[in-house]
């Protein structure tokens, strides 16, 4: 880890496809987002999004300490009106880079995540933690509200547990936030990676278009009432087919059961 402040950007070609993994590394902060961390993490998540062979992208912090430990206090703690909305809106963009990029975007939580780190990753397609994880939204004890990506949390938690989270400013361990839904998977710490892996094998053997084509999907469904979310979902099916891959992979699929049935004679 370095002394000063960055976010890394690592691309990894896999069976399948690329990956990338965006690394917060402000480990002086548990991984703050102050103002630079954040632009230059919206200019990585974007530039990641903007390649065509990108399939998937993973958001961690650096070290075991934090995931992200919230946004940075001491540049908080000066801020005016003026410069507050500007400050959040910084954080804002950072959880909106994540939601509009293309790809899958999973974080990998390790450790402290509180705050603008819990908002950023809500924004994440997945949530996958280790043990010693430990979420929470403490504005309140310092005199602001939680806002912006927060918004998202009854969609993952439900309005009860958001007002818990939102009014009490308590924190919680993996566990617990897994059982509220908040988490996908919560695994021992020196597992955390072999399960991002386990996941990331699992998004590489679907196919491309077709997962590019769910995100955005589900993005749209989040903000449209049922009917107009049903149209949408007709809408994007048929545009699965303007490529060639769901012939090639039904195709492959067909090929595989014919074999199948002729080695075993079952159905």
């Amino acid at each position: 880890m370095s002394g000063q402040a960055s976010v890394g950007l690592r691309i990894e070609e896999r069976a399948g496809g690329k990956v990338g993994f965006v690394t917060i590394d402000n480990s002086a902060k548990l991984n703050a987002l102050s103002s630079p961390v954040m632009l230059d993490f919206v200019a990585k998540v974007d530039a990641c999004g903007a390649d065509p062979d990108m399939r998937a992208m993973v958001v961690t912090g650096a070290g075991s300490r934090a995931f992200i430990g919230g946004a940075d206090i001491a540049e908080m703690a000066g801020l005016d009106p003026a410069k507050a909305r500007a400050f959040i809106t910084r954080v804002h963009g950072c959880c909106a880079a994540v939601r509009r990029c293309p790809i899958p975007v999973i974080a990998r939580v390790n450790g402290h995540c509180y705050g603008a780190g819990m908002e950023l990753a809500a924004a994440c397609d997945m949530r996958i933690a280790g043990m010693s994880a430990r979420f929470g939204m403490p504005e309140v004890k310092l005199g602001i509200p939680s806002v912006v990506e927060a918004a998202v949390l009854p969609q993952l938690v439900g309005w009860g547990r958001t007002r818990e989270l939102l009014l009490l400013g308590e924190t919680y361990p993996a566990g617990e936030c897994a059982d509220w839904g908040f988490v996908e998977r919560v695994v021992a710490d020196e597992a955390l990676d072999a399960e991002i892996d386990k996941v990331l094998a699992s998004l590489l053997a679907c196919g491309p278009n077709a997962i590019r084509l769910q995100k955005e999907l589900i993005t749209r469904w989040e903000t449209q009432p049922l009917p107009q979310a049903v149209a949408t979902g007709i809408d994007t099916f048929a545009r699965a087919y303007e490529s060639k891959e769901p012939g090639r992979m039904m195709a492959h699929f067909l090929k595989e059961q014919a074999e199948r049935k002729a080695r075993t004679g079952k159905n």
